[in-house]
């Protein structure tokens, strides 16, 4: 991987930004080149582009538009991560009239912004995908498992399922709260513990359930009925 032109020693985030919109992106490209941390290594204007530069360019992050011609973002991101298990990728959407946004989630995702987002919370989002982070907060995780609701609960996979009985009851619990929308800030007010704590509890139980991230903690809550549609909050008593 090359070095971009990041202050001091450090490297700076290689960046693909893919749009079907020429204006966005060229506005994005302009926000990005504000910040001497990040480095735009290319564009795409629809999915299959995207797939092809990620193999040329090998970015750090994706900013992935969602409804595009020849391949949608959905499409695209599910291609790139069987690929790489390790890309990471931003989902840009309008979010209020988007109904795409658990298929990206699910298709490996690592989180999405809204493409209103100001231009200082997008550099602060590329760089929390950019360090392994998810970036799904618990206003929009709630959101997301509401629009679950409309489409119906999956059926259960055992292998899931079977996954889920590694856990401690402890951890069980703080993946219910996950999924349930709760910060590790909110589940350590819960659960009456210090947030280090909760890290802990989410790092171990991720590493037990072989997911990637908090994304994939509250998809695998949902898909297994460890959380059903509509609930929020903390566990009932």
């Amino acid at each position: 991987m090359s070095v971009g032109e990041g202050s001091g020693s450090s490297p700076a985030l290689r960046v693909l930004v893919v749009d079907d919109d020429d204006l966005m992106r060229a506005g994005l490209r302009a926000v990005l080149s504000t910040d001497e941390t990040v480095e735009v290594v290319g564009e795409a204007s629809n999915g299959r582009e995207a797939v092809e530069e990620v193999r040329r360019t090998r970015p750090d992050v994706v900013l992935m538009d969602v409804r595009m011609p020849e391949l949608d973002g959905i499409a695209a991101t599910r291609a790139i991560v069987e690929a790489d298990p390790d890309a990471r990728i931003l989902i840009l959407t309008t979010f209020s009239d988007d109904e795409y946004v658990y298929g990206s989630l699910a298709a490996g995702a690592s989180g999405f912004l809204l493409k209103r987002t100001r231009p200082e919370q997008l550099i602060a989002g590329i760089h929390t995908i950019g360090s392994g982070e998810s970036l799904l907060s618990p206003a929009v995780t709630r959101t997301v498992i509401d629009r679950m609701a409309g489409h119906g609960r999956p059926p259960a996979d055992p292998g899931a399922l079977g996954r889920l009985r590694t856990l401690t009851p402890r951890e069980r619990e703080v993946l219910e709260l996950i999924g349930r929308g709760l910060s590790n800030t909110e589940i350590a007010g819960t659960l009456f513990v210090e947030e280090s704590t909760v890290k802990t509890h989410v790092k171990r139980l991720l590493g037990k359930l072989h997911l990637r991230d908090r994304v994939q903690a509250v998809i695998l809550a949902y898909e297994t009925g460890l959380v059903r549609p509509g609930e929020r909050g903390p566990v009932s008593g």
